[in-house]
């Protein structure tokens, strides 16, 4: 906020003026030509206001009207904006005053105040700083109105017009004044004193792309520097997205100032408009102040010989920092991509590189560290050992790192870990599996295969592989046992506690009950006879009742938990229904050291066989031989 000028602490005047009285429109000039003349500081100076002239004119294109002096009502009546936005209205202040030295006993003197405005001056303030201070007296209100409207026309601002705020800002402190017998200011305060007609500034035109700011160049990594891999080679875009917006240029409209300076808007800079054309998977629509340019469908967007639109499928030699960096779209953005690289010397996915679309085909391989995230994605070539791959529908033909999907299929497994629902393997050598239904064409050695409903084996040609079946494989059934388990143990606590509960009360009722039944007989006798009953009958007769109540209570809230119990209890027995279906199928026959794995939930235990080499039993599962006594046996489909 600009300060125009201000009050301070009065100095040590070294010798009294003789008051002068001069007319002019700039009091700050006139007050330093005095004090210069007289070789006094302009702090050390007052005046008073004489007479204020108003004069107004408008003037024609060719001709220079004369200034007309207009009274105070009518200046108020100025007060339109059709008179006041007329940009051929002027208006001008003349002031009558007297300049004199400032007096000790001045009211204000310890009152520090400057004036200030906003940067078009349209809207004027009264800031007054903490520690200022006026003691009042009979004529205060017409005081503090004087000093508000010298301070305004000491920094050159009209008075008696755009100030219809300032009787009432004056009362309401006069008002405070009259109660204390002063105005005092712990902390620094700010008052409107005048408000004229804001300009509307002009808008220049402006293209916003706004598809590429939703996907900036680069991103900042955790500290703070810039990942210039992740730099936005596809601007993917979802239906209904908005791509690109152009702001119409707009002329602003006029004002006018508490200077009473007319304030003419610039004309508009047109430096932006489209020189593109759009494809029918853009909308444009045309509004008064903007044209909007939003996506019809979802894919990326591409811009062809000044033309926009949206594409799905697009053919890649590689991606790799130096080409294109990170690719990310989205899993919803139906982008799909057919990365092209097959050398096998070569990477088709680079080192590092993240990429996240709904679609791809990588034709070669994916290099170390590299990640690829997708609804469907199939790899030609292989997998590296520090990779990580994650798709719905997954066919790899190599794989030796990550793979997390629902439906996988993988050529030839090495060392690997796959993580699945229904998990298909032609070839395994080493790795590590889990799915709820496995199939694997050919198993070699130190495959550990973990499923929750099924392992099928065709041919078995090596040893060291661990086959488990496990109902708790996948990650929220277990954590959904746990929260299950944890919840029994909470509830068996709380069960066992409002039992002995309910039998404490069973007790106390039923020892209670022949001497409850003697004290309702004879309550019931006075109430019909009209004697006033004894206040220790009435007051056991309502202990008795409550005990009643609370029992009933306590056994229904019983009953509810020991429901709740018997149905928890069901439910982790229910984890492992699944379990007695569950099947490893070896359809080769037995080779080497191989070990078969079945986890049960209740009772917590891991059974455990060693089918011998050369055994023709080719499906196994668990066998409930006793109560409550488990094994694994070789039985039929």
């Amino acid at each position: 906020m600009a300060l125009f000028g201000s009050s301070t602490k009065t100095e040590q005047v070294p010798k009294n003026i003789r008051p002068t009285v001069i007319k002019t429109q700039n009091i700050a000039k006139e007050l330093m030509e005095v004090a210069k003349k007289n070789g006094v500081s302009t702090n050390s100076l007052n005046f008073d206001i004489l007479e204020v002239q108003t004069y107004t004119r408008v003037n024609n294109e060719k001709i220079e009207s004369d200034w007309e002096e207009i009274s105070k009502s009518e200046l108020r009546q100025l007060d339109d904006a059709t008179a006041i936005l007329n940009q051929k209205f002027q208006i001008k202040q003349v002031y009558e005053i007297e300049i004199y030295s400032k007096d000790d006993n001045d009211i204000f003197k310890n009152f520090h105040a400057a004036v200030g405005a906003n940067a078009t001056k349209c809207k004027v303030y009264l800031s007054i700083k903490a520690g200022s201070e006026a003691v009042t007296n009979p004529r205060f209100e017409e005081d503090f109105s004087n000093y508000i409207k010298k301070s305004k026309i000491r920094a050159g601002i009209l008075v008696d017009i755009f100030d219809e705020m300032v009787p009432d800002v004056v009362s309401r402190i006069s008002a405070q004044a009259k109660v204390d017998g002063k105005i005092s200011y712990d902390k620094n305060q700010t008052i409107l004193i005048s408000d004229a007609y804001e300009p509307t500034p002009t808008i220049s035109d402006e293209l916003i792309l706004h598809y590429y700011k939703e996907h900036a160049p680069s991103e900042k990594s955790e500290n703070d520097r810039v990942d210039h891999s992740k730099r936005g080679f596809i601007h993917s875009v979802l239906e209904g997205d908005l791509l690109i917006e152009y702001i119409k240029p707009k002329k602003g409209k006029p004002g006018r100032n508490c200077r009473g300076e007319f304030m003419e808007p610039a004309e508009p800079e047109i430096k932006h408009a489209p020189d593109f054309t759009v494809n029918d998977t853009i909308e444009v629509i045309d509004n008064q102040d903007n044209i909007l340019y939003r996506a019809k469908t979802s894919g990326y967007i591409s811009l062809d010989a000044k033309m926009y639109q949206i594409k799905s499928d697009m053919d890649i030699g590689e991606i790799s920092f130096k080409s294109t960096g990170s690719i990310s779209t989205g899993l919803d953005s139906d982008v799909c991509l057919s990365v092209k690289e097959n050398d096998s010397q070569k990477d088709a996915i680079g080192s590092g590189m993240e990429v996240e679309v709904s679609e791809i085909d990588i034709k070669g391989n994916v290099g170390q560290n590299a990640k690829v995230h997708a609804k469907r994605a199939s790899i030609d070539g292989q997998t590296h050992k520090t990779s990580e791959i994650r798709a719905n529908d997954l066919t790899i033909n190599v794989h030796k790192g990550l793979a997390v999907g629902d439906n996988i299929k993988i050529s030839r497994l090495e060392n690997g870990t796959v993580e699945g629902k229904k998990v298909e393997i032609a070839q395994a050598i080493g790795g590590n599996i889990r799915a709820k239904d496995i199939e694997i064409g050919m198993c070699m050695s130190h495959v550990k295969a973990t499923a929750s409903r099924l392992i099928e084996i065709q041919k078995l040609q090596g040893s060291e592989n661990i086959f488990t079946i496990d109902p708790l494989m996948q990650k929220d059934k277990e954590e959904g046992l746990n929260e299950n388990k944890s919840e029994i143990y909470e509830l068996k606590i709380s069960v066992n506690e409002i039992k002995k509960e309910v039998d404490r009360y069973i007790k106390l009722v039923k020892d209670n009950t022949d001497s409850f039944n003697e004290v309702r007989k004879r309550l019931m006798h006075y109430k019909k006879n009209g004697i006033k009953m004894p206040g220790a009958f009435v007051s056991k007769y309502k202990q008795f009742t409550k005990a009643q109540e609370h029992l009933e209570g306590i056994i229904n809230e019983y009953k509810v938990k020991s429901d709740k119990l018997l149905l928890l209890s069901t439910k982790t027995i229910s984890f492992q229904d699944n379990i007695f279906d569950a099947r490893i199928i070896n359809r080769d026959r037995w080779v080497g050291h191989n070990e078969l794995v079945f986890k049960l939930i209740e009772p917590p235990i891991e059974l455990v066989y060693k089918p011998l080499e050369g055994s023709p039993h080719k499906i196994f599962a668990v066998v409930e031989t006793d109560e409550g006594v488990f094994e694994i046996q070789a039985v039929h489909e």
